[in-house]
């Protein structure tokens, strides 16, 4: 177990099973996906989706994407003052071991613990500058001019399986349009640069990159929604879907999650709009579009992608 952590207590990146050791009354969860955000909330916690305040310690959880996760060892420590503890939790796999190398070579480090498949550990905070300035992770400009952050997915570019998506499009595309997972807007400016699109809705879970999309869609055809994708509704529906979903749950391959995002586009769309999806080749999603979708056709791809169109959505193909 950890020293008990006294006052006010900052928890950056924790998760829906992060959570039960600390008291809601004296604790901050900094949180920008949607379904973890909206759990701390339902638990009585204060949610930030990025660090704002002071705290007397913190607890930074640690990602899988070294940027980021060194972004929120640097947003945590500017909270704290001088002296104040900073504990780092992390997973093996997520690269704990390295992070506690880095930060034993710039600050006090004590109260190392491992665990099942990880390792816990205390930071005493320097004072001054001690941290490297690029921790800090400032937004980066990628091919195209458009803006990422660290820690969303594709950060360094185009997805390819976006581009294979976005060059099997039809010239003309539906009037009412819904980017589910949209990212940070690169399949979305391109569907903008079709004709017959009146309003596009991108539809994000992730705070960070949504907040690029905005900057890297301008156009005002485009609404932005930080939700859930695979529970999202609109008053009214579509008649056109572009997704690129998403096959994992943290490093864990998870096809169940691409079959969510069918289910909530099949149900955003109406009986004569059109989806167009694509997934990496041997993820098995074509039971599910038959169940949800009256006609169902590859239209593209390769040995590693395929890009599927399917229409007639609560028409599911009679077998």
């Amino acid at each position: 177990m950890i020293d008990p952590i006294e006052g006010a207590v900052l928890l950056v990146g924790a998760g829906p099973g992060d959570l039960a050791e600390f008291d809601p009354a004296r604790t901050t969860v900094v949180q920008g996906f949607r379904p973890a955000h909206d759990s701390a909330l339902a638990q009585g916690f204060r949610v930030q989706t990025a660090v704002n305040g002071r705290a007397d310690a913190a607890v930074v959880f640690l990602p899988r994407a070294r940027a980021e996760a060194r972004a929120r060892v640097a947003a945590a420590a500017a909270a704290l003052e001088e002296g104040a503890a900073l504990w780092i939790d992390g997973q093996k796999t997520n690269g704990v071991d390295a992070m506690l190398r880095e930060l034993r070579g710039l600050a006090p480090v004590d109260q190392v613990q491992s665990r099942a498949h990880g390792k816990i550990f205390r930071v005493t905070v320097p004072g001054g500058d001690w941290l490297p300035p690029d921790w800090k992770g400032a937004e980066r400009t990628v091919d195209g001019g458009f803006v990422t952050a660290p820690g969303v997915f594709s950060a360094d570019g185009p997805d390819p399986a976006s581009v294979a998506l976005a060059a099997c499009l039809p010239d003309r595309l539906p009037t009412r349009m819904v980017d589910l997972g949209a990212g940070w807007g690169w399949l979305s400016a391109q569907v903008l640069k079709h004709p017959g699109v009146e309003v596009l809705h991108l539809v994000e879970a992730d705070h960070a990159a949504l907040d690029c999309a905005k900057a890297n869609v301008t156009d005002p055809r485009a609404q932005f929604h930080w939700a859930d994708a695979t529970t999202f509704r609109l008053p009214e529906p579509v008649n056109g879907v572009v997704m690129n979903p998403p096959f994992h749950e943290g490093r864990a391959a998870d096809p169940h999650l691409g079959a969510r995002f069918i289910r909530a586009a099949a149900g955003l769309l109406t009986g004569a709009g059109r989806l167009w999806m694509v997934a990496n080749r041997h993820l098995p999603y074509e039971a599910a579009l038959s169940e949800l979708f009256a006609d169902v056709q590859e239209i593209g791809g390769d040995n590693r992608f395929k890009v599927i169109t399917a229409t007639g959505a609560g028409r599911p193909k009679r077998r």
